[in-house]
């Protein structure tokens, strides 16, 4: 590894280490209505207690308010992935979790085929704060992030087994990695992308049964669905339900607007004579990347690491046009900066979280990728400045 990624990935370090520092300094909180007090560092003890209600047969999917707040909402096998944290002190664990999605949103970015050193610093530095803010909560969605660029990278490279890979484990984290299969439908392979996808599938539905019997295996995925079903209608998020529910006060059905997404989403596909050009694969990338952020009724802040992403992608990845540029500095205000101490507070209190302003930016800059992919035309003066290097930087 050269001197400056070396450099960022000691300062991305150092700031995991003062964030993680930080949930034990503040000591305890209440979450909603509930006089109960739990570890700022909530969601890790979630997945924490995840594997240990899976190692002692209880039902994953029911509430554990002695232990933390909210329900665990995602697969059997990522509760048992969690078993080489599980049994570390608290400090640890939560450090090499919080260190572990930070390196990976790192090196995916770093890998990612923009023009310069310089151009990746610049990726990295606008999607920073939201990547502190996910890291705060100790969520698992930087890793998610990580994973689909990974899986670009990984097709890019032919690697097709590691590339669904990937794709499978962000499934097994939170479902709407499914998006992602949309990758594989720009390179050869297809039938091989295939059974890679169903044999990791299968591996990794069947891998907790290391510690659980079928009949509980069955059972906690039966868990899992019910849960997730009823927690369909749950909320509106901060996403394209929320917003027409604020903006416009319409409330349509969230499997509607999902479907009108997926409809807009897979519409680019028509220009299938474009499916090799670089250029091309990466604005269906940060599309992907925003699509899980703002169709997700359950959508909250640190969600956003997601969307941001794909709008460093998005703009870093092709030449700077003013209307681009225009709505980069809105999510950067919006997005990225409202929900911060930078922002007033009394501002996010009357506009930005009645008005869903977190999402809006990142609505636009989905719809005017989309519009980019349906008007896709060949530039050789700007694919020939994004040449995929297939060795290690």
């Amino acid at each position: 590894m050269s001197r400056k990624p070396l450099y960022i990935l000691l300062v991305l370090t150092a700031f995991t280490i003062i964030l993680t520092a930080q949930d034990f300094i503040h000591g305890s909180k209440t979450f909603g209505n509930d006089n109960i007090e739990y570890t700022h560092y909530n969601n890790y003890k979630i997945f924490k207690e995840s594997f240990f209600h899976l190692i002692a047969d209880k039902d994953l999917y029911v509430r554990y308010p002695e232990e933390h707040w909210d329900l665990y909402k995602y697969s059997p096998t990522f509760a048992l992935s969690f078993a080489p944290l599980a049994y570390l002190p608290d400090e640890l664990g939560l450090f090499l979790w919080n260190w572990l999605n930070c390196l990976v949103v790192f090196f995916a970015l770093w890998k990612l085929p923009f023009k310069s050193d310089k151009i990746k610093m610049m990726a990295l530095g606008f999607i920073l704060l939201e990547l502190i803010t996910s890291l705060q909560n100790a969520q698992s969605n930087a890793l998610i992030t990580g994973l689909i660029v990974f899986a670009f990278i990984f097709l890019e490279r032919k690697q097709i087994a590691l590339a669904s890979l990937f794709v499978v484990l962000t499934v097994f984290i939170k479902l709407f990695g499914l998006v992602a299969l949309a990758l594989f439908l720009f390179y050869p392979g297809k039938l091989r992308a295939i059974a890679y996808t169903i044999g990791w599938t299968i591996l990794l539905v069947l891998l907790p049964l290391i510690v659980v019997s079928p009949d509980q295996l069955f059972f906690l995925y039966q868990s899992w669905m019910d849960l997730l079903v009823n927690d369909h209608s749950a909320s509106r998020g901060l996403s394209v339900s929320g917003w027409l529910y604020r903006w416009f006060d319409l409330e349509p059905s969230k499997n509607l607007i999902a479907l009108f997404g997926i409809v807009l989403f897979c519409v680019p596909f028509f220009k299938y004579r474009y499916f090799q050009e670089l250029r091309f694969k990466l604005l269906y990338l940060a599309s992907i990347l925003i699509w899980v952020v703002i169709f997700n009724h359950k959508a909250e802040s640190p969600t956003y690491i997601i969307a941001a992403t794909g709008v460093a992608i998005w703009f870093f990845s092709q030449e700077q046009k003013m209307e681009n540029t225009v709505l980069l500095v809105l999510v950067f205000i919006f997005t990225i900066l409202s929900p911060t101490d930078f922002f007033p507070r009394f501002l996010r209190d009357a506009y930005v979280g009645p008005y869903v302003l977190k999402a809006v930016p990142c609505i636009l800059i989905w719809a005017k990728i989309t519009y980019d992919l349906i008007t896709y035309k060949n530039d050789d003066n700007i694919e020939q400045n994004l040449i995929f290097n297939t060795e290690d930087h």
